[in-house]
């Protein structure tokens, strides 16, 4: 198959929550390096959240992606609710009304991700934030998609070019957020919002694999 359905698409939220609750303690420890230590509590938050709501009605992927971006928007504090909240709210909206998604489809999801957090971040990559992430993977996504890549194949790209990315903040100076405030100090440490990032990313690629290889 080269693409999944709506229904069979709602394994990948499924999935996503599970990733964040078994990392929320990873997440946390890497936080509490140059920041406050909460990211993880926060996003188990959001995500566990999700989980109560869709038990109670549940819904395919797209009704499954709006729900947790609405949730990450109202629910949790701090810097990433918004941002995460519109990365779920736009893929979600990108996904209405298409029955089954395919290499295409997904990537106008990611972008759409993509371009509603730049619409209210000003972070590039090298900002050490989860743009040194998000940004090259969707390139990655894009590039493997416009080669005539099949869609397993742009996943993996993206899943590489996300970990490279990620593992990149480790010597990066912060230039946004609370940890900016550290300068030099906040060399040698990950980013937390790239390494949720970069987790989200790797869970939808994997489960997306897997529904194309059932």
């Amino acid at each position: 198959m080269d693409k999944f359905t709506q229904e069979a698409g709602s394994l990948i939220t499924d999935r996503l929550i599970l990733a964040i609750q078994e990392n929320k303690q990873y997440l946390s420890d890497i936080d509490g390096a140059i920041g406050d230590g909460d990211h993880g509590i926060n996003m188990n938050k959001g995500f566990t959240l999700c989980r109560e709501a869709l038990d109670k009605q549940p819904g395919d992927f797209t009704y499954g992606l709006k729900t947790l971006g609405k949730i990450l928007m109202m629910k949790i504090g701090g810097s990433m609710g918004p941002l995460y909240g519109k990365f779920f709210l736009s893929m979600g909206k990108a996904f209405d009304g298409q029955p089954e998604i395919g290499a295409e489809e997904f990537g106008a999801g990611l972008k759409a991700s993509l371009d509603a957090i730049r619409a209210i971040s000003p972070a590039q990559v090298g900002d050490k934030t989860l743009m040194d992430v998000l940004i090259p993977a969707e390139e990655a996504y894009s590039i493997a998609v416009s080669e005539g890549k099949s869609f397993p194949e742009a996943l993996d790209a993206m899943d590489a070019a996300a970990l490279k990315g990620r593992d990149s903040t480790i010597d990066m100076v912060a230039k946004l957020g609370r940890s900016s405030r550290l300068g030099e100090r906040s060399r040698g440490v990950m980013d937390a919002g790239s390494a949720s990032c970069y987790l989200i990313l790797h869970t939808m690629a994997d489960t997306i694999k897997e529904l194309l290889a059932a």
